[in-house]
């Protein structure tokens, strides 16, 4: 009875044995060929090796060679230094970040101010102030509307219109870029990028009068239609020129103001009336 409790007790154990290496076995076929593939082999992308402005002709020492991660690539990537030597910057890169097609300017186009400007656009430079650039706040890539104050040929009230909207500051100054510390960058000069009629335009106010920025919400693109201020819609209230002069409205005093006044007065037992 014993030998036959530890027969069956072998072969269960025999057994139980067999079936968990099946199954380690089962396990591994499973998962070897997953651990033992190499991981997927990423292209080589060119990326900034420091932070490139706007502008920037860039040189072998500015770049960098990386094997990119995975295969999500991005579009337009460079896969070779000489592939962007000699390229312009038409965008802010940031240091790491790849260079892209859509970020660089054709070799023949070079660097600086030129490969910002579309075709069909021309960059207009205009001599201002602190205060005309708005303290200093316009900065590359803002936008805003100038607004020009004139007086008219001949006399008349002075005018104040806004005679180009929305237009885009290229410059500030002699400088392309922000200030890194973000501080306000005070111009002598400011350059806009605006159409060849606009352009005329501006030139144009500049040397008839004096122009003003105002700044826009970078998100604000509507036209808005003004009549303009002038001088004396600024001391009566009225947004538009007034139609002559202000008459003073004569007041006609009410009956009880008119009415004479009457004392009664008593003397010596005489009582009289006086009236004034």
């Amino acid at each position: 009875m014993r030998r036959r409790t530890l027969i069956v007790l072998v072969l269960a154990l025999s057994a139980g044995g067999l079936a968990g290496y099946s199954a380690l076995e089962m396990l591994r076929a499973r998962t070897t060929p997953a651990a033992a593939a190499e991981a997927p082999r990423g292209a080589q992308v060119v990326i900034a090796a420091r932070d490139l402005a706007v502008g920037t002709l860039i040189g072998e020492e500015d770049v960098r060679v990386v094997e990119w991660p995975g295969n999500a690539l991005p579009a337009g990537y460079a896969t070779g230094v000489p592939d962007v030597v000699g390229r312009g910057v038409m965008t802010d890169v940031r240091m790491n970040e790849p260079l892209l097609e859509t970020r660089l300017a054709d070799r023949a186009g070079g660097g600086g101010m030129p490969i910002l400007i579309p075709e069909g656009m021309r960059a207009v430079a205009v001599r201002v102030d602190e205060i005309v650039a708005v303290a200093g706040f316009v900065t590359p890539g803002t936008r805003a509307d100038v607004l020009l104050t004139i007086t008219p040929t001949g006399g008349g009230d002075a005018i104040t219109k806004t005679v180009l909207q929305n237009v885009t500051v290229l410059a500030a100054g002699q400088q392309v870029t922000r200030d890194p510390e973000g501080r306000p960058i005070t111009v002598g000069s400011l350059t806009v990028l605006v159409t060849p009629e606009d352009g005329e335009k501006l030139i144009h106010a500049s040397a008839q009068g004096r122009i003003q920025l105002a700044l826009r919400n970078m998100m604000d693109v509507r036209e808005i239609r003004t009549t303009g201020a002038r001088v004396a819609g600024l001391l009566t209230g009225a947004s538009g020129p007034t139609r002559g002069p202000v008459q003073a409205r004569a007041v006609r005093p009410s009956a009880e103001e008119v009415a004479p006044a009457t004392i009664e007065v008593v003397k010596g037992g005489v009582r009289t009336l006086k009236r004034f």
